[in-house]
């Protein structure tokens, strides 16, 4: 069965090119022109991953991504047509996966789709981590720190899981990127920071002095084994 991607654009032209462009490489695509009615598709249906334009007609994308991960943890790749990189560290910090901006090649979003989607559909060992108070189970891909289950997207799942898996050992920028194959990113990217960002504000006591993903100046970060 195909998979099916929600994709919320108000351009005709680019919306027509993407569905058709997806559909060639095997996925099912379902298009809304405004992002109420995105929301609503979103909330009916069930869908694979989302494409999701950051400026439409009736509602900002920011505010779509919000409520759509408010209830749902399905993928999200956002696509913007803003310079400002402020828009995309908002992007993730609500709950985007990934970004791609406009103008961009087809065969990226395609890789970013399918890498997206592959964090979601891989198949996870069966063991359950436990850290302290911080338990992480790559079966059904969920963390919870006191029993309480912690907000997390897909991808900030993967990267916390990545990091437990290789707890005590110093993980760069780009080995936590190959290790979650991802694409390799600008130089400049700090997508990652981002992602840790939001995982620190829901396991650690205080995400400001961090003891479970600790920085390494220079190096990257380390998921200290210590229990709480």
């Amino acid at each position: 069965m195909a998979e099916r991607i929600l994709l919320i654009e108000d351009d005709p032209r680019l919306a027509e090119m993407v569905k058709n462009y997806l559909g060639e490489a095997g996925f099912a695509v379902t298009v809304a022109g405004r992002g109420n009615d995105g929301i609503a598709l979103e909330a009916r249906e069930a869908f694979d991953a989302l494409v999701l334009d950051l400026m439409l007609p009736d509602i900002d994308g920011l505010e779509v991504c919000r409520r759509i991960r408010a209830r749902s943890q399905t993928p999200i790749l956002m696509l913007t047509a803003r310079g400002d990189a402020m828009d995309r560290v908002v992007g993730l910090e609500i709950g985007a996966d990934d970004y791609l901006p406009k103008p961009f090649e087809p065969r990226e979003m395609l890789a970013r789709l399918r890498a997206i989607l592959r964090r979601r559909g891989r198949e996870q060992r069966n063991d359950v981590l436990r850290f302290g108070r911080l338990e992480i189970d790559a079966g059904s891909r969920t963390a919870r720190r006191d029993g309480n289950e912690c907000a997390l997207t897909g991808y900030q799942f993967s990267l916390l899981l990545s990091l437990a898996q290789h707890a005590g050992r110093v993980m760069s920028r780009d080995a936590i990127m190959d290790a979650m194959k991802h694409e390799k990113l600008d130089a400049f990217d700090r997508s990652i920071d981002v992602h840790i960002s939001r995982i620190r504000a829901v396991i650690e006591d205080d995400p400001k002095k961090p003891r479970r993903i600790v920085t390494v100046r220079g190096s990257g970060y380390v998921f200290a084994k210590a229990q709480d």
